[in-house]
């Protein structure tokens, strides 16, 4: 990282919820709504929008924990606002409370934890692991 990200920094990103974005057991009573785990993604995503600027060449960010609160159902075509707040850093990891409206209320809140990797690292750890298990299911 060329410079943490400061305590207080926010991102913002806004999207339309689409069919996709629905949960997938919605029928005849049950409407379509925003799912809980699309959610999470934006949110995600919107944290680790935050910490790009920050990166330096070959870093990136993994997600090490989330905790959400899906507080209220949001239907196929509203504008959903998600919103991350850096809140701690501890060397190579930066913790958010993030938290998602749509036009009428807060929809979600919670805590995410991001840890910056050398991607080099990061892959190389990854084809360790992959050669490790060949070796066992070849056993």
């Amino acid at each position: 990282m060329n410079d943490k990200p400061r305590i207080g920094l926010v991102r913002e990103k806004q999207f339309v919820v689409e069919s996709i974005h629905g949960i997938d057991f919605a029928d005849a009573q049950m409407p379509a709504v925003l799912s809980t785990p699309w959610l999470i993604w934006f949110l995600e995503h919107t944290a680790r929008e935050a910490v790009l600027p920050h990166l330096e060449p070959g870093e990136s960010t993994v997600g090490t924990d989330v905790e959400i609160s899906h507080l209220a159902a949001t239907r196929v075509g509203e504008t959903v606002t998600c919103i991350a707040r850096v809140v701690a850093t501890d060397g190579r990891q930066i913790s958010f409370h993030i938290e998602a409206r749509d036009p009428h209320e807060l929809i979600a809140r919670g805590f995410h934890k991001l840890r910056v990797i050398q991607v080099s690292r990061f892959a190389a750890r990854l084809k360790q692991k992959s050669a490790r298990g060949l070796a066992n299911s070849t056993s």
